[in-house]
């Protein structure tokens, strides 16, 4: 995939979540996430920080925690996940997240990043997978590149996984057919995904 086709992908998902997102009232905000312990306002808190931190105010906020970032993560959540809903949109909308490349995975990190939290408030809202084919398509892949296991530890080998809603396959043995939606939150370690029985 090119940069560039990387690139629109990234600001795309953005875009979508927040068009997803924005009708919604305060009480689905404070709604749980698919992520334990999170509401679906420390979810997009925690995926719009480069929105509100830069590099070098994030790194002293890391450097606060003992440069433990799930600790640091889960603090910023918490505190950030108090901002109004319309602070939050403009957060998804911003330049800064359209562009930002997530340090150690670049954009393919950020795309990855996206499409995951947005499944982690999406789909407990009953909104369904808001993003396009080609991005789902495309972390499907990346959650699958290492082998017989997920970039999340999850254990692949022995199943021959199919999206029902576009056109991708991976793996050979078990059938298991399920939405690209339901594939990337069990590939990703999520409740409530596809179930990986051999």
């Amino acid at each position: 995939m090119s940069t560039s086709t990387l690139d629109a992908l990234v600001a795309a998902e953005f875009t979508a979540l927040a068009d997803a997102l924005e009708p919604l009232g305060p009480d689905r905000w404070s709604a749980d996430s698919l992520c334990a312990g999170w509401t679906v306002a420390h979810v997009v808190a925690h995926l719009t920080m480069a929105a509100r931190y830069p590099a070098d105010r994030f790194a002293a906020e890391l450097a606060a925690d003992g440069y433990d970032f799930t600790r640091t993560s889960d603090r910023l959540a918490a505190a950030d996940g108090t901002l109004l809903p319309t602070a939050l949109i403009a957060d998804l909308r911003s330049d800064t997240m359209a562009s930002f490349a997530q340090p150690g995975g670049g954009m393919a990190g950020s795309l990855s990043h996206v499409v995951i939290h947005g499944l982690d408030v999406t789909v407990p809202l009953a909104l369904g997978r808001v993003g396009a084919d080609e991005a789902a398509a495309a972390v499907l892949d990346q959650l699958v590149a290492p082998g017989g296991r997920t970039v999340f530890g999850v254990d692949t080998a022995g199943l021959a996984l199919s999206a029902t809603d576009l056109a991708w396959t991976h793996g050979r043995g078990t059938p298991v057919a399920a939405s690209a939606a339901e594939l990337i939150l069990a590939l990703a370690g999520r409740q409530g995904g596809a179930r990986l029985v051999r």
